[in-house]
């Protein structure tokens, strides 16, 4: 808003002068008129009138750098007018100065600002017509200094209900900015928790496998291990990423290279492509080494727009990380599929083996069902979750397409 506001004073300055010389010319035409125009009837000498003038049109040329000033100078130089006979118009240079009052100066200045120069106008209006030079009786010396009151009070009324909708358009883009960066941290919260909860889910299974047969099996207790090291370096990678895109420093998707797990986390670092739906199966490679066989079945996904494109992946990474969490090892199946309308993500699993108590499909505390339903409701889809009667657990999510498919 500030540059748009630079770019239009000088012409707003321009228009000030002109109306300021417009003003100042109208005036010594009125004190040249002399008696008899039945507008004004000064006779004094002529230097007077101009220089009264003067002080009552030039100052409007720089109303917008000292507004009370000005108003001060030209509603002086007007009562002078009227006690001298000069002019009986309805006081249009305070006008112009009242505007700006209204509209740059806070209340508690422009609000007594307004009372002296209504007490000033409509006094100097009413003296100059009914006492010092009578030109009205008295009604009707009420009703000039009343279309003067009205001029003034009008014109500050104007300016106070243009600076009252600035304000209200600042506060509403400050509002906006407000929502903008509330939004920005959810979204950076829900993509930490996606690639911190997926990798270290992965962590923990592989760990717990390697603690327990460390001693009968050190063969596949150091197959273990060794995931644990990859996960670990990828979910780093990945985390470099993230941090990377956040600072400004990401390429575009799809153009950047794996970061590699010891590269150093500084501005020329190359960053991973942003997770997409071509790289489920990767989810589905990482699943299987926690001991979850999953099969996935993705269709007419190929028009859809990127930002849904990686809503859809961080859904379905969630659901397997949940199933990975609380079920492995068991059988789970993902489908995705799009049409015009909507996109259908439908995640269920067997259930845990036999023998194994299931503890439910969200730990005290998580948040992975609570971001999968946050990010369907971004699109104003619908998210359903829940034990089947059959065994397992089910995750079921309905994104609206709308607008969301590339043409």
């Amino acid at each position: 808003m500030i540059p748009t506001v630079d770019r239009r004073r000088p012409r707003l300055q321009l228009l000030d002068l002109v109306a300021a010389l417009s003003l100042t010319a109208v005036y010594i035409g009125f004190v040249r008129m002399g008696s008899g125009d039945g507008q004004a009837h000064y006779t004094g000498p002529l230097w007077t009138g101009y220089l009264v003038a003067a002080a009552a049109g030039l100052p409007i040329a720089v109303r917008r750098r000292r507004p009370l000033l000005v108003l001060a100078v030209v509603l002086a130089a007007l009562a002078a007018a009227s006690l001298l006979d000069i002019v009986r118009e309805p006081y249009a240079a305070a006008g112009f100065g009242a505007y700006l009052v209204g509209l740059a100066e806070p209340a508690r200045r422009s609000v007594p600002a307004l009372a002296v120069a209504l007490t000033v106008a409509g006094g100097a209006v009413y003296l100059g017509e009914a006492v010092v030079t009578p030109a009205e009786d008295p009604l009707g010396a009420v009703g000039v200094a009343g279309l003067v009151v009205l001029v003034i009070g009008g014109s500050w009324g104007a300016g106070r209900t243009v600076r009252g909708r600035r304000a209200d358009a600042v506060r509403e883009e400050r509002r906006r900015a407000e929502r903008a960066v509330a939004e920005e941290r959810l979204r950076i919260a829900r993509e930490l928790h996606d690639i911190v909860s997926h990798n270290l889910s992965l962590i923990a299974v592989k760990a717990g496998v390697a603690g327990h047969v460390a001693d009968a099996d050190p063969q596949e207790a150091r197959a273990a291990l060794k995931i644990i090291e990859e996960t670990s370096r990828s979910a780093l990678g990945e985390m470099r990423r993230t941090l990377g895109v956040l600072r400004g420093q990401g390429t575009p998707p799809g153009a950047g290279t794996q970061l590699a797990p010891d590269a150093p986390l500084g501005p020329d670092a190359p960053l991973g492509p942003v997770p997409d739906l071509g790289r489920l199966d990767a989810l589905g490679v990482e699943a299987g080494r926690a001991g979850t066989d999953i099969r996935f079945a993705v269709h007419g996904t190929e028009g859809l727009a990127e930002g849904m494109r990686v809503t859809v992946h961080r859904i379905v990474q969630e659901a397997v990380t949940n199933v990975v969490r609380h079920a492995s090892p068991t059988r789970c199946r993902v489908t995705v599929a799009a049409d015009p309308r909507e996109i259908r993500i439908d995640v269920v699993d067997d259930g845990p083996p036999a023998g194994r108590r299931r503890t439910g499909h969200e730990l005290p505390g998580g948040h992975g069902l609570l971001g999968m339903r946050e990010r369907a409701m971004m699109y104003q889809g619908s998210f359903a979750a829940g034990p089947r009667p059959e065994g397992g657990f089910a995750v079921s999510v309905r994104l609206p397409v709308g607008g969301e498919r590339n043409t």
